[in-house]
């Protein structure tokens, strides 16, 4: 099968043909029918050593881990899923026994294996390898498109959650990239009064009111507090960063009120500094979310064949293999493009 293959940091990806997969025990195999390209896919094409934060990926790594398929495969003790099945799945397989799995919680499995990160061949694949487990079924209204964007509105909605956000109350998401985006969407949905959204890209900002921000604000241009209580009256409850660079965190805990609330969904992979007296004196709540349950992803997948959640408007094209590996080189540097999906029969 062809596959856009990592070799060695700051390298193109290489567009190859690899070993098909096949089952074993409790998995399946689909046929990729979009993989979209995650910010941390960049990042991690990028990374050189320790100083990163994590292990840099092994040569040889097929990355994508938001993706939907069409079944090709079942194993034979699998039971639920036939060839044919649309689905989509979180990108990893568990032993589905332990207690994590049995909860929903299959990402704190102490023997996962994640897809795309060298474990698991990941999306940006013809056909790929997930549990069954983890895997669900795609309902007719939730296409191939929005099939692939599950996953970073789950991670948004694990965010959400961890905010244990009120009707009511004032948000500002920092960073309008996907997963600020659907944090948006989310906040919304559960009822915040105001979604404002704070980047440096017009484009970007563009996208988070269709998306349901009630306004945005031009970081470059104007004080980003002074614009929040211009438009909402006063300082945000909640504040969701989703930039994840150095800088970011403090920033938040600048913004934030006497006793809001802080949830850091960006992926800084680089070393931070922050003054905790900042956080210490206003007595903030300051949580860390990372992934998402099994719950999450129902959610996202309900809500969106409901057409209660639209993703769409992310989306900002879909490529074949012949022009992927630029493609995914140019949104390291491309701050206006939001979701591009690899079709790997086209």
């Amino acid at each position: 099968m062809r596959a856009a293959v990592y070799h060695r940091p700051g390298a193109p990806l290489s567009i190859e043909q690899v070993i098909d997969p096949r089952t074993t025990t409790g998995d399946l195999v689909i046929a990729v029918r979009r993989c979209g390209i995650c910010g941390s896919d960049l990042h991690m094409a990028d990374m050189h050593g320790p100083e990163a934060g994590m292990a840099p990926l092994p040569a040889g790594t097929v990355m994508g881990h938001e993706f939907a398929g069409e079944v090709v495969e079942v194993a034979a003790d699998v039971q639920g899923f036939r060839v044919g099945d649309r689905v989509t799945a979180m990108p990893f397989i568990a032993c589905g026994r332990c207690a994590a799995c049995l909860t929903g919680n299959g990402y704190r499995c102490a023997t996962a294996c994640y897809s795309a990160l060298g474990q698991e061949r990941g999306g940006f694949a013809e056909y790929m390898r997930i549990g069954a487990a983890e895997t669900l079924h795609l309902p007719d209204g939730v296409d191939d498109e929005a099939g692939a964007l599950v996953e970073p509105f789950a991670v948004a909605l694990h965010g959400v959650n961890a905010a244990r956000l009120a009707p009511g109350e004032r948000v500002l998401v920092m960073g309008g990239g996907p997963i600020g985006l659907a944090c948006a969407a989310w906040a919304r949905h559960f009822g915040a009064r105001d979604v404002i959204v704070s980047d440096f890209v017009p484009a970007r900002l563009a996208l988070a009111e269709k998306l349901g921000a009630t306004a945005t604000i031009d970081a470059g241009k104007e004080s980003v507090v002074g614009a929040y209580k211009r438009h909402a009256g006063q300082r945000p409850d909640v504040i969701f960063e989703c930039v994840g660079v150095p800088g970011t965190q403090q920033l938040a805990m600048d913004y934030a009120p006497m006793g809001g609330r802080i949830v850091i969904l960006g992926v800084c992979m680089a070393p931070d500094r922050i003054q905790p007296v900042k956080a210490l004196t206003k007595e903030l709540t300051v949580s860390y979310a990372y992934m998402y349950r099994r719950q999450e992803f129902e959610l996202t997948i309900d809500l969106m064949n409901r057409e209660r959640l639209d993703p769409t408007p992310m989306l900002s094209g879909t490529v074949g293999f012949a022009g992927f590996a630029a493609a995914f080189e140019g949104l390291k540097t491309d701050k206006t493009a939001c979701k591009v999906l690899l079709d790997p029969r086209a």
